[in-house]
C-alpha cells in the first residue's frame, strides 16, 4: 500500500479516536447535571451531595454524646443481629428467635420483606415470615406503620415516621408532649440513641450485665465505653449507643450516583442521568428529598393509604393513632396524616413503599407522584401537601426517573455491613426453628 495513503489513514483514525474521546468527555448530560447541582447546592458545588466513606468518622454526622469509633460500630453491628437478646418474648417458642435484623433485612433495603415486620410472634424468613399459632394478633411484635429504611440514618436527627424521638431538631419546643416512650427525649440525645433505648424494650429484648457476660460481650462494652459508668455501660443505654453508632456507619456511598459525584462519569447510564436531571428539575423531587441522603426531617401528607388498609397487617386498625403521623406525637390537628420525608437510596430492593406499604412497585410510586391524586379517603383535602400535585411527566420521562431511582441510587454491596456471626453462635438474623432450617443453620 502507498506509504502516503497509510499516513492519511492513520491521521483519520487518530482524529476519529480523539473525536470519540472528546464526545465522551463532553457528554452534555454530565455538564448539565453538574451545573444543575451546583445551582441547587447551598455550598455552590455539586460535591455537597456526596456521602462520606463509612470509615470517615469525622465527616459522618453524629451525636456529640456518642462519637463514632471502630469498636463501637463493630459491637453495634453484632448486637443488631444478635438473637441472644430476645429474652422477653410473650411465649417461650420465640425465645432467642429474632433480632433487629429480623425486620430490617439488608437484602430488602434494611426493611421487612413483607407488608409489615414481625419480630416476637413470627417464624420463618422474609416473605414467608408468619404469626406463630400460639400468638393472638394483638400479641405479636408488629408496628402500625412500615419500618423505615436503616440507611443513611446519620442524616436523621429525629427518628420514626413522625419524628418523635430526639431532643433537638424539629422537636425543640415540643417538650410539653414528651410523655410515655418519648420521656426519653429528656436525656438530651439525638433520635437514634433515644429510639434505640426504647426499641430494645419495645421489641422485648434484654440487655444487662448478666446477659452481656453470658453472651460474651463484656470486653467489647468495656473497650467501646471506658468512660461510661458500669450501670449505664451494661444496660440498654450502652447497647443503644453501640447500635446507633453502627447504624450511622451504614452509608450508601457505592451507588452509581455517588460514584458519578466523585468523578466517574461512566458510573451512570444516560437514562439514569436524564432521570437525575428530572429529579432535580421538572419532577421537583429535590424540594423534599434534599442533601446527600435525599431525605428531610420535614412532614407532609401525600394522601397514601395506612397500613391497616392493606388487609394484611396485625395489631393495627382504623383507630390506630399511628395513622395520624406527626399529629400523633405533637397532638396538633394541623400535623395529622403528615409523615417524614424518607431517604431514597436502594429502593430497588424494597417490595413495599410509603408508611402504609400501599404500593409495591417503584414505577407505580413515580406514577402516583406524577398523577398527584390522593388515594386515602380518610385524609382531608386541606391536609394534603401543596407539593403534591400533577407533574405532567411523559411516559419516557417517568421511565428515566424510575431508572435513576432504581439503579442510579442503588448500592449493591450492603452485605459489607452484615457480620459473619454473632457471639451467641445463634443463627442470624432469625433463630426460630423454621428460620434455622431456611438458613441451613442446623
Amino acid at each position: 500500500m502507498n506509504k502516503n495513503l497509510l499516513y492519511v489513514l492513520a491521521f483519520f483514525v487518530t482524529v476519529l479516536a480523539l473525536q470519540c474521546t472528546v464526545d465522551h468527555l463532553d457528554n452534555p448530560l454530565d455538564h448539565k447535571l453538574r451545573t444543575t447541582l451546583n445551582d441547587l447546592s447551598p455550598s455552590g458545588s455539586y460535591e455537597h451531595f456526596t456521602l462520606p466513606e463509612s470509615h470517615d468518622y469525622s465527616n459522618i454526622p453524629q451525636d456529640e454524646n456518642n462519637p463514632l469509633t471502630a469498636v463501637k460500630i463493630e459491637l453495634g453491628k453484632m448486637l443488631f443481629f444478635e438473637t441472644g437478646l430476645a429474652l422477653a418474648p410473650l411465649h417461650d417458642e420465640s425465645l432467642e428467635g429474632y433480632s433487629c435484623g429480623t425486620c430490617h433485612v439488608p437484602e430488602a433495603c434494611f426493611m421487612p420483606e413483607r407488608v409489615q415486620g414481625i419480630a416476637d410472634g413470627g417464624f420463618g424468613m422474609g416473605h414467608n415470615r408468619e404469626k406463630l399459632d400460639s400468638y393472638e394478633g394483638n400479641e405479636i411484635d408488629a408496628q402500625g406503620v412500615r419500618p423505615l429504611v436503616m440507611l443513611n440514618l446519620a442524616y436523621v436527627p429525629n427518628t420514626t415516621w413522625n419524628g418523635r424521638f430526639g431532643a433537638g431538631g424539629v422537636n425543640t419546643g415540643t417538650e410539653a408532649v414528651w410523655e410515655g416512650e418519648t420521656e426519653l427525649n429528656h436525656l438530651g440525645y439525638q433520635g437514634l440513641e433515644t429510639q434505640n433505648i426504647e426499641g430494645l424494650h419495645l421489641h422485648r429484648m434484654v440487655v444487662n450485665e448478666d446477659v452481656i457476660d453470658t453472651l460474651g460481650y463484656r470486653q467489647y462494652f468495656d473497650t467501646a465505653f471506658p468512660e461510661m459508668s458500669k450501670e449505664d455501660r451494661y444496660s440498654p443505654l450502652g447497647a443503644s449507643f453501640a447500635i446507633s453508632a453502627y447504624l450511622r456507619s451504614i452509608v450508601t456511598n457505592k451507588s452509581p450516583f455517588q460514584q458519578w459525584l466523585k468523578g466517574n462519569d461512566e458510573a451512570m447510564t444516560d437514562p439514569e442521568k436524564r432521570g437525575a436531571l428530572l429529579f432535580y428539575g421538572k419532577a421537583l423531587c429535590y424540594r423534599c428529598h434534599k442533601g446527600p441522603a435525599l431525605n428531610a426531617v420535614e412532614f407532609y401528607s401525600l394522601g397514601v393509604k395506612d397500613l391497616y388498609q392493606t388487609g394484611q397487617a396485625f395489631a393495627t386498625g382504623p383507630d390506630d393513632p399511628r395513622n395520624l403521623g406527626r399529629g400523633d406525637f405533637t397532638k396538633d390537628p394541623a400535623d395529622n396524616h403528615k409523615f417524614k420525608v424518607p431517604q431514597l437510596y436502594n429502593l430497588k430492593d424494597g417490595d413495599f413503599y410509603f408508611h402504609g406499604s400501599s404500593h409495591t412497585d417503584l414505577h407505580d410510586v413515580v406514577e402516583y407522584f406524577n398523577e398527584g391524586v390522593p388515594e386515602n379517603p380518610n385524609v382531608p383535602e386541606e391536609q394534603i401537601a401543596p407539593q403534591f400535585h400533577p407533574l405532567y411527566l411523559s411516559h419516557s420521562e417517568m421511565e428515566d426517573l424510575t431508572e435513576f431511582l432504581k439503579h442510579g441510587l442503588y448500592d449493591s454491596d450492603l452485605q459489607r455491613y452484615v457480620p459473619e456471626s454473632v457471639l451467641s453462635g445463634n443463627c442470624i438474623p432469625n433463630n426460630d426453628p423454621l428460620s434455622r432450617e431456611d438458613l441451613g443453620c442446623e
